[in-house]
């Protein structure tokens, strides 16, 4: 199994940062709620220091980037902005699945999207492209789509993506859900400290995956001169 970012991403945006990790042994019945409280609490400080989270500099990076493909950034947001929206507005986020919910804590700790991909529901190699216009996506409620060309998607052997509009949404197909075993985890970011935190965020990820799980995750750091992520 490999991942990667296509050459066309890394010049067209030389300031993304990416990190992977893949997983084994997931499953449903692990205890995340200390480092998800971990994890709200530190964007809890962060809303109460800067309420909007528009402003912050993950979350501010990535809506310039949208704008560059085109896209209205307050129509399509990144994950971690949405995340954070809900997040601010209702103080939690609604319980999915054990991996899931520490993602989505991780990405609004750190303000950096998340994803998270089940293995097993890949064509694989998978890689961040620009899309030809003719892949097919599923939406979460199960509705078909297909990328625009030219949108940067995460795009499988059989032409499938498994995410739109880049950091925007994910696709149903790969979604974790209970009977996952195996997962991939991308976080990528695009401001200016955005080495140095994809890092220490794919740390602390790691670290909560190794605890809740008792299984020690693949680590990758993704650059330009190491685009692909070979695992498995």
């Amino acid at each position: 199994m490999q991942f990667s970012h296509h050459p066309d991403i890394w010049s067209r945006f030389p300031e993304l940062a990416a990190g992977a990790l893949f997983v084994r042994g997931i499953h449903p019945r692990a205890d995340v709620r200390a480092p998800i409280e971990r994890f709200h609490a530190i964007a809890r400080e962060r809303l109460a220091a800067l309420p909007s989270e528009g402003e912050w500099p993950e979350v501010n990076a990535w809506r310039r980037v949208f704008s560059r493909m085109g896209l209205k950034p307050t129509q399509y947001r990144c994950a971690s902005e949405s995340l954070l929206r809900r997040f601010r507005k209702e103080g939690d986020l609604p319980r999915i699945h054990p991996l899931i919910d520490l993602c989505n804590a991780a990405s609004i700790a750190f303000g950096i999207p998340v994803a998270a991909i089940d293995v097993d529901h890949v064509a694989w190699p998978l890689q961040v492209r620009l899309a030809q216009g003719s892949e097919s996506y599923v939406g979460l409620g199960g509705e078909a789509e297909s990328p625009d060309t030219g949108e940067v998607s995460f795009i499988d052997a059989d032409g499938r993506a498994h995410a739109r509009r880049w950091t925007h949404r994910q696709s149903a197909l790969s979604a974790v859900r209970d009977s996952t075993s195996s997962v991939l985890i991308v976080m990528e970011a695009v401001h200016a400290t955005a080495r140095k935190d994809v890092d220490a965020l794919a740390q602390a990820l790691a670290d909560a995956v190794a605890r809740s799980w008792q299984t020690t995750p693949e680590a990758a750091q993704l650059t330009n001169s190491t685009a692909a992520f070979a695992f498995g």
